[in-house]
């Protein structure tokens, strides 16, 4: 699962809350037969054009990702693009809107005084390791 946004603030600050989105760990869940098994893998963060940020998770911690980015509240603070603009760059980045999610958990990342505008979400396709330690296990391909 990928969530794409443009963070806004402090440089420090915005660099604290990517360095906290990196170490974020996460359990990836694995199949192979009727076999389920879990690894941890941390969130990554990719760098797009026009200042935007794509987090790189696994699908399972939608909800928390979304509501720790505050992408259900819309606020006078937040900047807003505008329909037009946020729909071609939604298109450009080829994401899909925000769907609506429940803001039960969230993670303890520091966001404080870092501002953002969701852009949107991207799903990933599972697919089967064909070598490593990993070989003939199903996941979803961050």
């Amino acid at each position: 699962m990928h969530v794409a946004f443009i963070p806004y603030g402090t440089r420090k600050e915005v660099e604290l809350l990517l360095r906290d989105m990196e170490s974020q760990k996460y359990f990836l869940q694995m199949s192979k037969n009727k076999k389920r098994q879990k690894i941890i893998i941390a969130g990554d963060i990719r760098l797009l054009p026009f200042g935007v940020y794509e987090y790189i998770f696994p699908k399972e911690h939608l909800n928390e990702v979304l509501t720790t980015l505050k992408c259900n509240v819309d606020d006078g603070d937040r900047y807003s693009l505008g329909k037009l603009k946020l729909s071609i760059l939604r298109k450009m980045i080829k994401c899909d809107k925000i769907p609506k999610f429940n803001c039960k958990k969230k993670f303890p990342w520091y966001i404080d005084n870092v501002n953002i505008i969701p852009l949107g979400i991207r799903e990933d396709g599972e697919i089967t390791d064909p070598e490593g330690k990993c070989k003939g296990w199903t996941h979803e391909a961050l």
